[in-house]
């Protein structure tokens, strides 16, 4: 069980992942052209699953974002795999997610604030 002191922890681990990712589509993005290169993407959620499903303490200093090579999507003449419309997709959720994540931080501060001021 995730406790009250790990929610942060935890949501900034993720806001940090995004931002590692970012980078990923956009050095995806950047070698569009460039003959054999393999798109990357990073593994964070099945890490944050696994360790939210196993038993004890999380520890989110060990929660870093992996990079991996999908090799899910078309290879062309070249031996590229990247795809723009793909990788704007990706851009896109990506976003998303960042953005979900600061604002699930912001409403945290928010709540603590509050309980705060109660006393």
């Amino acid at each position: 069980m995730i406790h009250d002191t790990q929610i942060l922890d935890l949501l900034e681990s993720g806001v940090k992942a995004e931002g590692v990712r970012q980078k990923a589509i956009a050095n995806n993005i950047a070698n569009l052209n460039t003959p054999g290169y393999r798109r990357y993407d990073i593994k964070f959620q099945d890490i944050l699953a696994k360790m939210v499903e196993a038993d004890g303490p999380i520890d989110s200093s060990k929660l870093e974002p992996e990079f991996f090579q999908p090799r899910t999507t078309r290879v062309d003449t070249t031996g590229n795999d990247v795809d723009l419309d793909t990788e704007v997709g990706e851009m896109v959720k990506n976003s998303s997610l960042h953005t979900a994540y600061t604002l699930l931080i912001k409403k945290k501060y928010e709540q603590m604030k509050a309980a705060i001021q109660t006393f």
